[in-house]
């Protein structure tokens, strides 16, 4: 329960948290956001990462000079490419297994039932779209795997998925992240892009809830 806090005291204040862990551990922070990045688009188990607010409060860091922006875009984008490749490789040889306990804790079969369901509304480009989709931006390239989903076609929509998602968020962070109003209201924008992320999915959820009674409910 803890370590739950102490995750959710990181997201919801991760302007401070980032702005120390800058400080300290100077140069070192880009392994330590290349690495964030990775896990939180690689690993099926790491959903709960900041992914959004991570990108942009690290644009607005980089304003003062701690880190050269355009290099780290250049080097979350490879995370972020390098993540979804590793997703979709699990996903392919291991996807069946891990989702085979319907209790999982870890696994949820939930989480995966709503980014099956983004893929048949929206195909491949699920790839793309899903980059702005905490939750389903982790499950997606593991689902494409488990359908086997052609790798060349994937790589494509994951490359310009990582693009438009890193380069759109972190950018936004150094050109707008200091702006006067946007720094006294800074930690409420960070509850708002996490709201705003979240929200197709929550809307996802609900709709999957719906369906799923209106099939139990409907006569056979």
């Amino acid at each position: 329960m803890e370590f739950i806090h102490l995750v959710i005291d990181f997201i919801l204040h991760i302007d401070q948290h980032l702005a120390a862990l800058t400080a300290q551990y100077g140069t070192w922070i880009y392994a330590i956001l290349f690495l964030i990045v990775f896990c939180e688009t690689g690993l099926v188990v790491t959903p709960f990462l900041p992914g959004d607010s991570l990108l942009f409060v690290a644009g607005a860091i980089a304003v003062h000079g701690t880190m050269n922006v355009h290099l780290l875009v250049l080097l979350l984008i490879t995370a972020a490419i390098l993540g979804d490749a590793l997703n979709y490789t699990i996903g392919r040889f291991m996807g069946q297994r891990l989702f085979r306990n319907p209790d999982s804790k870890i696994f949820r079969r939930r989480h995966l039932e709503i980014t099956q369901q983004f893929y048949a509304r929206h195909g491949g480009k699920t790839i793309i779209l899903a980059r702005f989709v905490p939750i389903v931006r982790t499950f997606a390239p593991f689902v494409a795997g488990m359908g086997r989903m052609n790798y060349a076609h994937f790589a494509a929509y994951n490359v310009v998925g990582a693009i438009l998602w890193v380069t759109l968020f972190t950018y936004g962070g150094y050109f707008f992240g200091n702006l006067p109003a946007v720094q006294s209201n800074l930690h409420y924008l960070i509850i708002g892009i996490i709201i705003v992320s979240i929200l197709p999915g929550v809307i996802q959820l609900i709709r999957h809830k719906m369906s799923s009674s209106a099939r139990v409910q409907t006569p056979q």
